[in-house]
């Protein structure tokens, strides 16, 4: 399976985009398709080897899945 690359351009301060891109407490909050999802769970070892998951689930308890994976390579630029 090919890498995931994210890269986007954000005008705030660099550690709190960090922040709420990398810390499940943040995750949570932003982490849905749309207003009638949520995300409940989020973990994030942010380093090679390191793992993360997230659940996403339909407001109503309908639905939901997890969506998980391992970090094969870490880049800052």
């Amino acid at each position: 399976m090919p890498p995931i690359t994210i890269n986007t351009r954000i005008a705030k301060p660099v550690q709190l985009v960090w922040n709420c891109w990398t810390k499940p407490e943040h995750i949570m909050k932003w982490n849905a398709a749309s207003d009638d999802w949520h995300c409940p769970q989020a973990e994030n070892d942010l380093r090679v080897g390191g793992a993360f998951s997230s659940t996403m689930a339909a407001r109503d308890g309908s639905f939901s899945f997890d969506f998980r994976g391992v970090y094969t390579a870490v880049e800052l630029t």
